[in-house]
């Protein structure tokens, strides 16, 4: 399974990436430098901006494109930067994604277009679009239909993979029966990330190449690590780090992505500021068993 782990131009754990606010609600874009330079070099090869966890419902494209400058520069050659440029409207994802690969980054991410919920058809179109309007950039799919409404079948995935610049998916439907049905149609170099943390092992063990995390904000090295132990067939111990970790991705999800993952970086001395509206503060409660699964994992004092 070697050969999966290490498919991808992007690496094997990505950082989906909080973005931070300052306290008068705008982009810390400083704050961000500092945090995509730990990022890359606590475990991530690469990091996704401005996806879901980064709050881009939120963001405008001028706040977008600053971001994916600013990442890109910091990180440099030392990691992957992929953006964020998916939208429900074929002509605006377009757009965005030519100006990103004008601004140098190395991938984009494009979700299955949201509420209006096209058939098969409509998302096929779609995508290639979009890969022909920047063929000089990697593109990763994104099936989430948790939130968008509709499921980009494993058919339609197969049909896209033949298209030279879709290297990849971020599967987050929840099933490895599809993506083990992708990974059986689809050529070896292309690539399937883990939508969730708690997939990611169960994924590699179907043919999967690593994962978009949210949790490798806070162990981005032990990801890091049950990857690698996995890809050199030491299953026992990426197995061990996996049950280590799964209170860590229970809690990261006891409320909306990224509510847990910014409280949790809030509470490490991270100055991410608050939440952009309509999110808000995670409740007492929450919060409480979020410190006690860091403290049992050695991630506060």
């Amino acid at each position: 399974m070697a050969d999966f782990v290490n498919a991808s131009p992007f690496g094997s754990v990505l950082t989906a990436m909080v973005t931070p606010f300052n306290a008068d609600g705008g982009v810390d874009y400083g704050v961000a430098e500092k945090l995509a330079d730990h990022l890359i070099t606590h475990g991530s090869d690469g990091l996704v901006v401005c996806g879901t966890t980064g709050e881009s419902p939120t963001l405008s494209w001028e706040e977008e494109h600053e971001l994916f400058r600013v990442v890109k520069q910091t990180v440099g050659d030392r990691g992957s930067v992929i953006a964020g440029t998916g939208s429900n409207c074929t002509r605006e994802a377009m757009e965005a994604t030519q100006i990103a690969a004008k601004l140098g980054v190395d991938g984009s991410l494009q979700v299955v277009p949201y509420y209006n919920k096209p058939p098969q058809e409509g998302l096929l179109a779609h995508f290639e679009a979009i890969a022909r309007c920047a063929p000089e950039l990697p593109m990763m799919l994104y099936n989430i239909p948790g939130r968008t409404g509709q499921n980009l079948a494993p058919e339609t995935v197969c049909r896209l993979a033949e298209v030279e610049n879709i290297v990849a998916i971020k599967e987050a439907t929840g099933s490895l029966e599809q993506a083990s049905l992708i990974r059986a149609h689809t050529p070896e170099d292309f690539a399937i990330y883990a939508g969730d943390d708690v997939l990611t092992l169960p994924l590699l063990a179907v043919g999967g190449a690593g994962v978009v995390s949210v949790a490798s904000h806070l162990v981005g090295d032990r990801l890091q690590a049950m990857v690698q132990n996995f890809a050199q067939g030491a299953t026992a111990q990426a197995l061990e780090i996996h049950l280590q970790l799964i209170p860590l991705f229970k809690i990261l999800f006891c409320a909306t992505n990224p509510i847990p993952v910014k409280t949790a970086l809030g509470l490490q001395g991270w100055p991410v500021g608050a939440f952009r509206p309509p999110l808000c503060a995670l409740s007492s409660g929450h919060t409480e068993q979020l410190q006690t699964v860091l403290r049992d994992l050695a991630l506060l004092p």
